[in-house]
């Protein structure tokens, strides 16, 4: 009797077992959260949106009319040729995490292999994110933003006197040996170098402003300064264009950073009231401290205020309270004020809108001040515990990526000079970029 028993409990098991197998498996097989996935698809238009238009017209107005289209150009084509080099190999060698092992330094903790080139292997069904709910072709897009925007803000340190095709060359170079390998040392996960290190940036501080304003220093310096510089006036031509621009990237910026939070959850929310607050505090801080410095508060101060706050609070979004970044955005708005006009004219260099003063220091200050502000003893959300020591390795991330770029940087320039040349001629300077290289106008009157 007993062994029937068993016997027939056998049979019983042998029927529900793999039913509750298959139940398990259901279970845990990822799901799509459209909640996350709309919070994603929304942020990665914002960010697209922040370089055309919104960095076009920010830097088309401070030009001289004769530059305008050039600027506008170099913005729309560097946004077609990132966006097909990110899918051919960028994102690959970005986020490829084949052969990474925390706490191992190899070369894949400086750069990614080539598993995912040409997008192998992503489907409409590939899940990725925090817990894999959202798609993982968004997330390429959404990175593709992000890889789009960062050369286009170099142009800023050059305008108005580089060639256009050697623009093109420089910048799909600079992307694959810079930002790429940048971009896998700090967001790749375990094994990338400075993620191993515990470099906070969250949204990229290191990656995107600091890498994009020491290259936009370098460019200026190897290129020399414009034809008449500083002599020869060369007011901005339309600042309507470029407060709207700086209006549009405020907007836009919620995207970059919010959506950083690769959820639609309450860091997202936290990442974007931080955005708000730090912005409007270096608005106000680059405002009055050119009121007192020159008499006047100015619509491109405050306009260059308002991007100086935003890149000082990206690489603390995540981590910093809303004290931390009231006060981050004011010292970024002081700080970047006094960097792109006293210093500038002090070293002599011509950084024609201010690529390095805004973005290159406003990167360095807010990624130092993210290990002060992202401890929990001064309201922030992160995991800080030693102020000293996580403001060390923000420095250490800085240092490197500062070194890293500007040495790369330096080459990539100088083997393009030596092969086709960098700057257009005397004659074409002087009659403008839009007719010299495009053969348009901006303006037929």
């Amino acid at each position: 009797m007993t062994l029937r028993k068993f016997a027939g409990l056998g049979a019983l098991l042998s029927i529900v077992m793999p039913s509750l197998a298959m139940a398990a498996d259901e279970v845990a097989a990822p799901v799509l959260n459209s909640g996350d996935t709309a919070w994603m698809l929304t942020s990665t238009a914002l960010v697209l949106f922040m370089t055309i238009p919104g960095l076009a017209l920010f830097y088309g107005g401070m030009v001289r009319s004769k530059n305008i289209l050039s600027v506008m150009m170099q913005c729309f084509a560097i946004t077609g040729l990132i966006s097909v080099l990110w899918v051919i190999y960028g994102y690959s060698i970005a986020f490829d995490t084949t052969g990474m092992e925390q706490g191992v330094v190899n070369f894949n903790s400086f750069v990614g292999g080539f598993g995912k080139a040409f997008l192998a292997g992503i489907t409409p069904a590939s899940l990725t994110g925090p817990a894999a709910l959202f798609p993982e072709a968004v997330f390429v897009t959404f990175q593709m933003t992000f890889a789009i925007i960062t050369p286009a803000l170099i142009v800023g340190a050059f305008a108005e006197r580089m060639k256009f095709s050697a623009m093109l060359i420089f910048m799909g170079i600079w992307f694959t040996l810079v930002y790429a390998p940048i971009a896998h040392m700090v967001w790749s996960g375990n094994g990338g170098l400075m993620w191993d290190w515990g470099v906070l940036d969250f949204a990229g501080g290191t990656v995107v402003h600091i890498n994009a304003g020491v290259a936009g220093l370098i460019c200026c310096l190897v290129l020399g300064k414009r034809k008449g510089f500083p002599t020869t006036p060369m007011a901005p031509h339309n600042l309507g264009y470029t407060l709207m621009g700086a209006a549009m990237l405020w907007v836009g910026w919620f995207g970059f950073n919010a959506g950083s939070a690769a959820a639609a959850n309450g860091t997202a929310g936290m990442a974007m009231l931080v955005t708000q607050i730090a912005t409007a505090a270096a608005a106000l801080g680059w405002m009055f401290a050119e009121w007192v410095t020159h008499g006047k508060p100015s619509a491109l101060g405050i306009a260059s205020g308002v991007v100086a706050g935003l890149v000082a609070i990206t690489p603390a979004a995540g981590t910093v309270g809303p004290m931390g970044a009231l006060v981050i955005g004011l010292a970024a708005g002081v700080v970047c004020f006094f960097c792109a006009t006293t210093l500038k004219r002090k070293l002599g260099y011509d950084d024609s809108l201010d690529a390095f003063g805004v973005h290159g220091i406003g990167g360095i200050l807010g990624a130092i001040l993210t290990g002060v502000f992202a401890a929990p003893s001064l309201g922030g959300f992160g995991t800080v515990t030693d102020i000293a020591a996580q403001v060390w390795i923000q420095c250490k991330g800085v240092g490197f990526t500062v070194i890293y770029t500007a040495i790369v940087t330096f080459i990539i320039l100088k083997v393009l000079d030596a092969v086709m040349g960098l700057r257009v001629t005397e004659e074409e300077e002087s009659v403008g970029l839009d007719l010299a290289q495009h053969n348009e106008r901006g303006y037929n009157l």
